[in-house]
């Protein structure tokens, strides 16, 4: 195929929407067909759908309006509207775990700054879910420390996965849960582990590793869609992140002042 042909049938699969990618050694094109990815406006751009639109109203109720009152004394009254992340994050919490445009422009108002501002902190940060999620919001860590090991992070999603009978990124059919990976959650002496709304679920394999198995995530998710109050933190009797076994490290009393001094320091 000369030059000339070449850019001629690129220009007719273009004209006709299709994306193509040349291939120099072979001297011919191949239309790639392929899932639709998402765009930036979809990240980043809000459009009006019949849940999420500004003709809804949202105001903090008589639980949230305190708490909401009590961050905004923090800040100097000219500074209140550094107060956005924390109030974003109480109207998140109020709205069944996710953030409409009506919430962001309360807060907006509240704060007496513009909407645009406030969308740029709602967009910013991956802690707001700008679409609805399941009630139980799981937040798999498959960052490094949880995913190595014989009962990493990977195995615990699988779990998590086929139990619930969907994969990452969606929600049951109930609207009980919501799964997703996220990068480190900042609990990796006991990883793997995983964020359920605001609490953590931790807990230690049979082996030597700080491990979430399979079977003790599914219980916990178990218990939750049974409406049982399961516990937080490691789900083996450890205390926070306190050794799961025997102390391996400051195992001889440490020495006080004046010990194992030259004499003229003692």
């Amino acid at each position: 195929m000369s030059a000339m042909a070449l850019r001629q049938t690129v220009r007719a699969l273009f004209s006709r929407g299709l994306p193509t990618v040349p291939l120099a050694r072979t001297g011919c094109v191949r239309a790639i067909s392929s899932t639709a990815a998402v765009r930036s406006d979809a990240l980043f751009v809000h459009r009006d759908t019949p849940y999420n639109n500004s003709s809804i109203p949202f105001a903090f109720d008589e639980q949230h309006m305190p708490e909401a009152q009590e961050i905004i004394a923090r800040y100097p009254p000219q500074y209140k509207k550094a107060a956005v992340i924390p109030l974003l994050h109480l109207a998140q919490k109020q709205n069944a775990n996710w953030l409409s445009i009506s919430a962001m422009n309360y807060v907006a108002e509240l704060l007496e700054m513009p909407p645009m501002r406030v969308y740029e902190v709602a967009t910013f940060y991956t802690m707001y879910n700008r679409d609805p999620v399941g009630k139980y919001f799981v937040q798999v860590c498959t960052t490094t420390p949880c995913m190595l090991g014989g009962c990493g992070s990977t195995a615990v999603l699988k779990a998590i996965e086929k139990h619930l009978g969907i994969t990452a990124g969606h929600t049951t059919k109930d609207k009980q849960f919501t799964v997703i990976e996220v990068e480190c959650l900042g609990a990796c002496s006991n990883a793997p582990m995983v964020q359920i709304n605001d609490s953590y679920y931790v807990c230690t394999c049979t082996n030597t590793q700080e491990d979430l198995t399979p079977e003790s995530v599914v219980k916990v998710l178990d218990g939750l869609a049974r409406g049982e109050n399961v516990p937080t933190g490691p789900q083996n009797g450890r205390l926070n992140s306190a050794p799961d076994r025997e102390n391996r490290t400051l195992t001889e009393k440490p020495y006080g002042p004046g010990e194992h001094c030259v004499p003229e320091f003692a």
